[in-house]
């Protein structure tokens, strides 16, 4: 079928970013927000089971599934992880100071930490927020006391234990 894949087939891959930029962004309506709200919960969901659940057709729902990738709404597809079960049991967030003006330097040094989940440049009582899993305490120590202090534009850090999370993304 030229125009959308056959029955029970899986959600286009999402478009490799080439350097272009992104178009601006176009109104989302009820039916956009429907389909993203079906993909946060099962981002493996088939192209038929979204048409079924929006009340379009799979043609229809293909291409409004690619145009919110090509747009940049949809970033990807991904699973989400229990990071206990996943061995990573401890959870922190690491507040930073930072030298002004260097956080795309720290940034990119950021991304090669292991078990770094999430990273944000934020403004008040310090510049970068960082959420990261370890296997354990000692894990998380290294990490922060060899690996993040080790960054020479790190000027400060601040370890705050996770003791209980849960993800707010709708569940399937």
């Amino acid at each position: 079928m030229a125009d959308g894949p056959q029955d029970g087939s899986v959600l286009p891959p999402p478009r490799p970013v080439d350097g272009a930029p992104l178009p601006p962004p176009r109104p989302l309506d009820a039916i956009d927000q429907d389909i993203l709200k079906i993909l946060q919960a099962d981002g493996r969901a088939s192209i038929r089971s979204v048409a079924e659940r929006v009340h379009v057709s799979r043609a229809n729902a293909y291409a409004r599934i690619n145009r919110l990738v090509e747009d940049g709404v949809i970033r990807g597809f991904s699973a989400r992880v229990d990071h206990e079960r996943a061995g990573h049991g401890t959870s922190a967030y690491v507040t930073l100071n930072i030298v002004q003006n260097t956080w795309r330097t720290v940034r990119e040094q950021l991304r090669q930490l292991p078990g770094a989940s999430h990273i944000a440049l934020v403004g008040g009582d310090f510049d970068v927020l960082l959420l990261v899993h370890t296997p354990d305490n000692r894990a998380l120590r290294e990490l922060v006391l060899t690996r993040l202090q080790a960054i020479p534009e790190v000027l400060s850090t601040r370890t705050l234990l996770v003791f209980e999370e849960e993800d707010l993304e709708p569940e399937p």
